[in-house]
């Protein structure tokens, strides 16, 4: 039987188990992508407030764009296995390496499908938010994720470069 998700918002009362999900991710020494800046926060505290600001056009942190961050919870055990960052608009940066949406499943995770689960989720929701189209990149290499974008409709357009870094660049009409 699939392993179902749903979105769900962070709240205080995860402090935990979000503190647990940056811990396996920099013990793996992987990048927390989606996750509002999780991996760089002082605190949970500053994390959580920062999450917050950015939710609304009028309070968004100065050099950033509005965006809603979730929780992929497992339905059944309420274990958040992964993150996903919608992002309401794009500015400059994100049209050229971030794209409207990031994502990132825990390690532990990995192979039931979770990821496309949750990007499916997402674009219910930038339907909801009036995108009409929705960028997605991802590192050239990642193979999973380029998997997980074309899944659920990705179209590739092209590659850019930031760097020593490769992104390639999808497009999903909704």
């Amino acid at each position: 039987m699939e392993k179902t998700l749903k979105l769900v918002l962070p709240a205080p009362e995860q402090k935990e188990e979000i503190l647990n999900y940056k811990k396996e991710f920099e013990e793996n020494q992987e990048s927390m992508d989606g996750t509002a800046g999780l991996a760089a926060a002082e605190s949970f505290e500053a994390w959580y407030e920062a999450l917050l600001d950015n939710r609304s056009e009028e309070t968004v942190r100065e050099g950033l764009v509005p965006a809603t961050t979730y929780l992929g919870v497992e339905a059944q055990s309420g274990r958040i296995v992964g993150f996903i960052d919608i992002r309401h608009r794009l500015n400059e940066y994100l049209l050229q390496f971030g794209g409207h949406i990031g994502y990132s499943v825990r390690k532990s995770e990995r192979g039931h499908s979770y990821a496309a689960q949750m990007l499916q989720l997402a674009l219910e929701t930038c339907r909801e938010l009036g995108i009409k189209r929705v960028l997605i990149t991802c590192n050239r290499g990642n193979l999973a994720s380029e998997k997980t974008i074309l899944k659920c409709g990705g179209v590739f357009e092209n590659e850019t470069v930031n760097g020593q870094e490769i992104f390639r660049r999808f497009w999903i009409d909704l």
